[in-house]
């Protein structure tokens, strides 16, 4: 046998270059359908699963449909609303994207196993009247259509890379299909009413808390001649907030499942809290600080280690009360299918709660990067400082709209906090700006390219926000009439 040729040698090199080439082709563009791929794994197992618990029953096929539909709605929420969580942290550099995604997962399905929803008001908390949809079947495809239209819109706004109100699309999706099942009369208006209030008042809230924080941190700490000093003072006090702030948040939202605290009570636990981790935190700021030089970015160092804590307490509360979005309607189902009969409250069963807390969490680790990124980059730059307020926006507003009886959304909070951050880094660095300028206008182009918030995904958020609940809605309501004429 003889030697090739080198030109033999040179042919072989350039087709095995153009098959390499191939290949690399092809993994890049079957990279984008691996997580599609996995996602419909869990879906399926999910629905082998139901199938082996409820198929035998009568109508079980409804079951390991909606259940498949559930765990479709989980995956979504995982990949959109648990973003507003770890953003500001991963944002700020205090976590990697990894060191996010597990914790969040971690989190996210301890709470919504340990504290998730026991009991759900199975008609939307009161979007529907009962009696509207009393017959089982119109009740089973309501709750059906409501499920599938949620999750399709979640769906449809991750991938725009918009945040939305998953509560407030569930909503939309249960009045949709009570309209098209009942007419315009079933409607609770006076909740709905709230609800659209709500899309005001909590991200506006949540912004003016988390610009007031920003402004006091910069007031007493980065803007005095001893930073070291003036973070040794007021940090601790800073943790300290954020803890009895947490303490009283997940007292009355991520443990409201196990035990009910009022609102006195749990005020009462967060104070306690607040001033013993005050007094623990002064020796240990102390302890990082010495050495540290007098300038902002040691201080920023010294909030990153609360806020790792503050991201894994809100997916706590997170999965513990969100879950039920994703699970409501599911076992809403189940017990109409069992009982034959509509109730105004369910429990939700063990295997549905797995379902719920799994799926968020296997929702976040294969879509959540990408509106993670968005949310603690995107919109304005966070740092630890920054994140914290937003953090901390968000526990408190959800504590004042708890005492003032408001439907809100987290995700509307933490999204309104991170725009309070930016407007008012962008309202200081003009008033800075207007000291050393003394007076004189800059030209339009560069105070454009001088803005701290993108606008761009300002307007978009603020669009879906206001179309979530009537897309829902419509959406929910052409299903149910589809659903309604298969099974005439």
């Amino acid at each position: 046998m003889t030697d090739p040729s080198p030109q033999q040698i040179k042919t072989l090199d350039r087709d095995l270059g153009r098959i390499g080439r191939l290949e690399a082709a092809t993994m890049y563009a079957s990279r984008p359908l691996i997580a599609p791929g996995l996602a419909l794994i869990f879906m399926t197992l999910v629905g082998i699963i139901a199938m082996i618990l409820m198929g035998q029953q009568p109508m079980g096929f409804v079951v390991v449909a909606a259940t498949v539909f559930g765990a479709y709605m989980a995956l979504n929420i995982g990949a959109n609303d648990v973003a507003n969580n770890m953003g500001p942290a991963v944002g700020s550099n205090a976590l990697t994207m990894g060191g996010a995604l597990v914790i969040a997962a971690i989190c996210e399905t301890a709470g919504a196993l340990l504290a998730g929803g026991d009991v759900v008001g199975t008609v939307s908390r009161g979007i529907i009247a009962p009696e509207a949809v009393a017959e089982p079947q119109v009740f089973i495809w309501a709750m059906m259509a409501a499920l599938i239209a949620a999750a399709l819109w979640i769906n449809l706004a991750t991938v725009v890379g918009a945040p939305v109100s998953t509560t407030h699309s569930v909503v939309g999706g249960v009045m949709g299909a009570g309209i098209a099942a009942a007419g315009f009369a079933a409607v609770n208006w006076v909740t709905m009413g709230q609800i659209a209030a709500s899309w005001v008042i909590s991200p506006v809230m949540g912004g003016v808390i988390a610009a007031l924080f920003l402004w006091f941190i910069k007031a007493h700490i980065l803007y005095v001649e001893d930073l070291i000093a003036a973070s040794r003072r007021w940090v601790p006090v800073l943790i300290g907030v954020m803890a009895g702030t947490f303490a009283t948040y997940l007292a009355i939202k991520g443990l409201e499942r196990i035990v009910d605290i009022p609102l006195g009570h749990a005020l009462l636990i967060g104070l306690a809290v607040a001033a013993v981790m005050t007094v623990l935190m002064r020796p240990v700021i102390r302890r990082q600080s010495e050495g540290l030089e007098n300038r902002k970015k040691s201080v920023k160092t010294l909030f990153a280690i609360p806020l790792v804590f503050s991201a894994g307490l809100l997916s706590f509360a997170h999965g513990a009360n969100d879950v039920a979005n994703a699970v409501g309607p599911l076992a809403a189902i189940v017990q109409a299918v069992q009982g034959g009969a509509t109730v105004d409250d369910v429990g939700i069963p063990l295997w549905v709660m797995v379902v719920g807390g799994l799926g968020l969490s296997v929702g976040l680790i294969l879509f959540g990067p990408k509106l993670i990124r968005m949310v603690g980059s995107e919109i304005t730059k966070l740092n630890a400082m920054r994140a914290y307020c937003v953090a901390l926006a968000a526990a408190i507003t959800v504590i004042i709209a708890s005492w003032l009886g408001l439907p809100v959304s987290s995700t509307h909070i933490a999204i309104g906090g991170i725009f309070g951050v930016g407007f008012f880094r962008e309202w200081y660095a003009e008033a800075v700006l207007q000291k050393t300028r003394n007076g004189t206008n800059l030209p339009v182009e560069e105070r454009a390219r001088r803005k701290l918030l993108r606008r761009s995904h300002f307007l978009t958020i603020l669009a879906a926000w206001v179309i979530t609940v009537p897309a829902a809605a419509l959406l929910s309501g052409g299903i149910f009439l589809g659903l309604n004429l298969i099974t005439l």
